[in-house]
This record gives structure tokens, sequence and C-alpha cells, in this order.
């Protein structure tokens, strides 16, 4: 920090750009557009498996308890 005084302070900003914009790159998208990093990830999540249709039989549980809890109750009040 002493040497940043001891500058002259155009300097010190030049120096402080160059750093941002050397950060700046670091952080830099491989990708141009969003479509073209969604479209990666998808093919890549694809390829890994996690997209499979795999069938699930917990909506038809729920539905088939909430019948069941629906026709008790309209036996239990009739």
């Amino acid at each position: 920090m002493e040497s940043i005084r001891r500058q002259n302070p155009q300097a010190a900003l030049m120096s402080l750009e160059a750093a941002a914009a050397s950060a700046r790159g670091g952080f830099a998208c491989l990708f141009s557009p969003a479509d073209e990093y969604e479209t990666a990830v998808i093919t890549e999540r694809r390829a890994q498996g996690r997209y499979t249709q795999s069938r699930s039989y917990w909506p038809l549980a729920l539905f088939v308890g909430c019948a069941l809890v629906v026709a008790g109750a309209a036996v239990l009040f009739a």
C-alpha cells in the first residue's frame, strides 16, 4: 500500500485499470449467447443420463390416496 502512495496518481490508476482488465478476462465465458451455453449444458447432462424417462408412481399413488380420502369422507358424511 505504501508503494502506491509514492507513485503518481496517474500511474496508480493505470495499474489498477490493467489489473481490473486482466481480472475480467479470467471470467470470460466460452459461449457468446446464453442459448449456446444452455444447449451445451443440456447436451452434457443428457450424456450423463440425467434426463432419462423413468416412470414414477408417486403421482398415481397420491391420486389414489386422495380419492380414497374423498370417498371415505363422502361415506362418513352421507
